[in-house]
């Protein structure tokens, strides 16, 4: 019999337990309630001195960044760990753009000056970052590049324009995909340059924003040149697919718990109204969904960690999962609280307008199933398959 490989489960360490115990007691100091709704009516929409903190004393932000490249030398289940409590707490810091995406594009990045340059201030929470890359439901396609980058001498400009870019709007910095005489390459520009234009835009969300950024002759310096550019944006777009999907797992599991005490102490009838059956089945559907897209969502991130699995694939399922999920377990929490859901005053709706937000972010959970079926289909053999009866 041909010897099996004994399944290994997943199981916290000692110190991620701890770092998840920090990052909880930061939220409840700096992403209360009152906070959030405070911060994502002001500007820049977040606190820079409660960011600054999670980057120089929790060392949060480069979590999986490499002790040489000035990080914590941790791994991408660290940096998952401290993800989904943030997304418990529906922190409004610039997390998307620069710990889901612009961190590991620079980790992702061949040494150099420039990745130097910037990659440290973002570690240390001292700077922020926004990727302007079109993306098509996750994935890099270099047809969709929409800057022109032209070259004179040693110097770059850029020239065009991107649409619904997270985070842009109060960025320090921008890593920008462009179209160059040799093909795709990244750059970095500097947001407070000349030919710089961000227009804030309104959205749902108000606690993860965005902005069409403009480029008319934009100075840039070359980050990664087309030789391997498209690498380094894959890459960054499949690490943020998985870290988006941890921090819905956490948004999840925050509206699970919050749904849960309502059932208990909300009476009817003069019982709770968590004794009644069809609101029991609801809420067991959505701990089946909560506990599906948490599983999908870290074997992403494990399997990203130490490529047990196809890094693209495992991305998409966990991203189609935990959108999905998401999506119904904060309907299904308005629901459930019956007319306060529906209110201005409950938390609910914040949570809601995220989950609908982040639904459309790296690709929607019906792209996700189609690159799925791609790429599963495509290597798939037809041999050993059963036979269909066709009368």
């Amino acid at each position: 019999m041909a010897d099996q490989q004994e399944a290994r489960p997943f199981v916290f360490s000692e110190e991620q337990r701890e770092l998840r115990a920090a990052v909880r007691r930061f939220a409840a100091d700096n992403a209360d309630e009152q906070t959030v709704r405070r911060l994502m009516e002001s500007e820049p929409g977040f606190d820079p001195k409660a960011w600054t903190r999670l980057g120089s004393e929790l060392g949060v932000l480069g979590l999986s960044v490499p002790e040489e490249q000035g990080g914590v030398g941790g791994t991408l289940v660290d940096q998952a760990v401290a993800v989904e409590e943030l997304g418990a707490a529906l922190y409004p810091g610039p997390v998307f753009g620069t710990v889901f995406l612009a961190i590991p594009a620079l980790v992702a990045v061949s040494d150099g000056p420039v990745r130097s340059e910037l990659l440290g201030p973002l570690v240390e929470g001292a700077r922020t970052a926004a990727v302007a890359v079109a993306d098509r439901a996750g994935a890099f396609d270099p047809a969709a590049v929409t800057v022109q980058a032209t070259r004179a001498g040693d110097d770059w400009t850029l020239s065009g324009t991107v649409e619904r870019v997270v985070d842009a709007a109060a960025a320090d910095d921008l890593l920008v995909a462009a179209t160059g005489p040799e093909g795709v390459a990244l750059f970095a520009v500097d947001a407070a340059a000349g030919g710089v234009e961000r227009t804030a835009l309104t959205t749902l969300d108000l606690t993860r924003r965005q902005a069409t950024v403009r480029l008319t002759d934009a100075p840039a310096r070359l980050l990664a040149g087309p030789d391997e550019a498209e690498r380094v944006i894959g890459h960054a777009l499949v690490v943020g697919s998985a870290l988006l999907a941890v921090e819905q797992v956490g948004a999840s599991q925050h509206l699970l718990d919050l749904t849960v005490e309502y059932a208990k102490g909300r009476l009817q009838f003069g019982r709770p109204i968590g004794s009644f059956q069809a609101v029991k089945h609801r809420l067991a559907d959505m701990l089946v969904d909560l506990e599906h897209a948490r599983s999908a969502a870290y074997h992403a991130v494990w399997a990203l960690g130490d490529g047990s699995d196809d890094p693209a694939l495992a991305a998409s399922i966990a991203q189609g999962t935990a959108s999905e999920a998401f999506a119904r377990i904060a309907a299904d929490t308005i629901q459930l609280h019956g007319g306060i859901g529906f209110t201005w005053e409950y938390q609910a709706q914040l949570y809601y307008k995220r989950a609908i937000t982040d639904a459309a972010l790296l690709g929607s959970a019906e792209q996700h199933r189609a690159r799925i079926a791609r790429l599963v289909l495509d290597t798939a053999s037809g041999e050993g398959a059963p036979s269909i009866a066709t009368g």
